[in-house]
């Protein structure tokens, strides 16, 4: 819970610092500030809003464009004069068109981070034309046919383990993750589902996998 009277307004000259990352990928979405008032309409309303150093007054992300940032979580640091939101995006943050104010990186997205979006594009093809995609087009064969690919994969996986293919493995449990990324989503489901789970059973040191404490 976020404890607003530790916040030092005189050592920020009434601007605190605001990092937006994305609650889903971990990804930094935009930097900005916020002053008392900008904060508690942000914690009204679950929608960030900032101070506009610009046009000198309280301006909430998405308010022309409809791309909301609606707020999840957040927390001070460690001296209470910078603030980090976690947030779940509604479409793009920059106002070039991109995801992330931070776009231009030269090297790869972090994996976890690239993990997310392609989890993302797997549900959004759910509905699309059939013939768009091979992932629309296992949307559109039905759970039964995707629960057996899902099957296929694990054996395949399986069976390079067994085999010591390095590649072959590395190769099996990508088709193995993604199908059964698109079993989870064809029944509404999706991998922070899973995770969830895993956390709840890690709350237990020394549970077995299954659930029980074997």
């Amino acid at each position: 819970m976020l404890d607003i009277n530790k916040i030092d307004w005189q050592k920020v000259d009434g601007l605190l610092p605001v990092i937006v990352q994305n609650a889903q990928t971990c990804e930094v979405l935009m930097l900005g500030y916020v002053n008392p008032e900008a904060l508690s309409k942000t914690i009204a309303e679950k929608k960030v809003t900032f101070f506009s150093r610009t046009k000198q007054r309280l301006w909430t992300k998405g308010e022309s464009s409809g791309h909301f940032l609606n707020v999840v979580d957040m927390c001070l640091d460690c001296d209470n004069d910078t603030l980090l939101i976690l947030a779940n995006p509604i479409g793009e943050t920059c106002h070039t068109g991109a995801e992330s104010c931070f776009h231009q990186f030269e090297s790869e997205q972090p994996s976890w981070s690239w993990f997310a979006k392609l989890e993302r594009l797997i549900s959004e093809r759910k509905n699309a034309e059939a013939n768009s995609s091979y992932t629309a087009t296992l949307y559109t064969k039905g759970t039964k046919k995707i629960a057996q690919k899902v099957g296929e994969e694990a054996v395949e996986t399986a069976l390079a383990a067994v085999a010591k293919d390095r590649e072959e493995l590395v190769s099996e449990a990508a088709d193995l993750v993604y199908h059964l990324s698109v079993l989870l989503h064809d029944s509404d489901l999706g991998w922070q589902d899973v995770i969830a789970k895993l956390q709840e059973r890690h709350k237990g040191i020394g549970l077995h996998p299954e659930g029980s404490n074997k």
